[in-house]
């Protein structure tokens, strides 16, 4: 799989090579090849294509013009109306800076106190009570379109993902999580005397001190881990048997269904895609356009329907806002052979 950055970099390259003087024909007929050879290409192309165009307005109101005045065309072309040489973007040096997987721990505090916030002014957020007995009981929501970050008493942390649901029990022998829907990382504070549970449609996923997600949809669970180690248990068959349990080490994407349990091995960096929607990112790879809206409309009150059988099976590629299904739909146009019908609830997809 190709990583997103080097996909980025050849993007840029390309751009900045088609707005050259000596762009030839054979050229044109490589780009073609490469945008051909992937979804994410073309989708990567299209990104700094529309990027680069909002960049180059931006930088002309900043240049001392009145609001809403045009720069004349003078500043950016040469005579005849083509573009000058040195107003063209030089792109090939361009880099993207990695986002800041450390950010999660650095920013506790804030996310402590965005908590904190969101029980004196969000009631219904979070209910229930912390005991001072052995006992604490607590229930959390988050709903469509917000990320929330709990910290619970024992100093681990929740972070939950759109229109999702947590029950929390912490006794003096374990500490339990019921996710009723939805999705949550958890970056588990270490103790070996109470182990971390999650348990969701009769499966528990356990840890000691470990980071991991556990994801509940409506015919699977998804677990990924990114550090340490945990494991995934199964209930009991129907003739009382025990199930095999899953030891699950960093880099693991498991998903366990109705067959049973299918255990992907990752490096860490690649596994923490899975995760980007903490970020505010989608990340897709060959991915159906069916699939892809389906995880917009996880996070987006104003849905993207499919409008016939073929616009479904277009594979997608590339990094996206959850929360830009419009910028999304846009993209589609430009580069798909797809036509968005806009309604103020939902955004159809139609084959052109």
């Amino acid at each position: 799989m190709a990583d997103s950055r080097q996909i980025e970099a050849l993007a840029a390259d390309w751009l900045a090579r088609r707005d050259a003087d000596d762009w030839t024909a054979d050229e044109q007929r490589r780009l073609d090849a490469w945008l051909a050879a992937s979804a994410r290409h073309k989708v990567e192309f299209l990104r700094l294509q529309s990027a680069w165009a909002e960049a180059g307005r931006l930088q002309a109101l900043a240049a001392g013009l009145p609001a809403g005045t045009l720069p004349p065309r003078s500043s950016a072309m040469a005579d005849g109306g083509e573009p000058r040489a040195d107003a063209r973007p030089d792109l090939r040096g361009l880099t993207f800076a990695p986002r800041d997987r450390g950010g999660h721990r650095r920013r506790g505090w804030q996310h402590g106190l965005a908590a904190a916030l969101a029980l004196l002014m969000l009631g219904p957020v979070a209910w229930g009570s912390w005991q001072l007995s052995g006992r604490e009981q607590a229930s959390y929501a988050s709903t469509v379109g917000q990320i929330q970050t709990i910290t619970l008493p024992d100093g681990s942390t929740a972070t939950l993902s759109s229109d999702s649901r947590l029950d929390v029990t912490l006794s003096r022998g374990e500490r339990h999580v019921a996710l009723a829907k939805g999705e949550a990382f958890f970056d588990v504070a270490h103790d070996t005397r109470r182990p971390f549970v999650v348990e969701t449609d009769g499966r528990r996923v356990a840890a000691v001190g470990t980071r991991f997600s556990v994801r509940r949809d409506p015919e699977e669970i998804r677990v990924v881990v990114t550090e340490g180690k945990v494991r995934l248990e199964s209930r009991a068959g129907p003739d009382g048997t025990a199930q095999p349990v899953s030891l699950l080490p960093a880099g693991s994407v498991a998903t366990a269904g109705r067959n049973g349990v299918l255990v992907r091995s990752l490096p860490v960096a690649e596994a923490e895609r899975y995760l980007e929607w903490r970020d505010g990112f989608l990340t897709f790879d060959d991915t159906s356009l069916a699939a892809a809206a389906a995880e917009f409309n996880r996070f987006n009150t104003r849905k993207l329907e499919l409008g016939d059988d073929a616009v479904a099976d277009l594979r997608v590629g590339g990094n996206f806002r959850w929360s830009n299904a419009e910028g999304f739909a846009h993209l589609l146009e430009q580069g798909f052979p797809v036509r968005a019908e806009r309604h103020a609830d939902r955004i159809v997809l139609h084959t052109r």
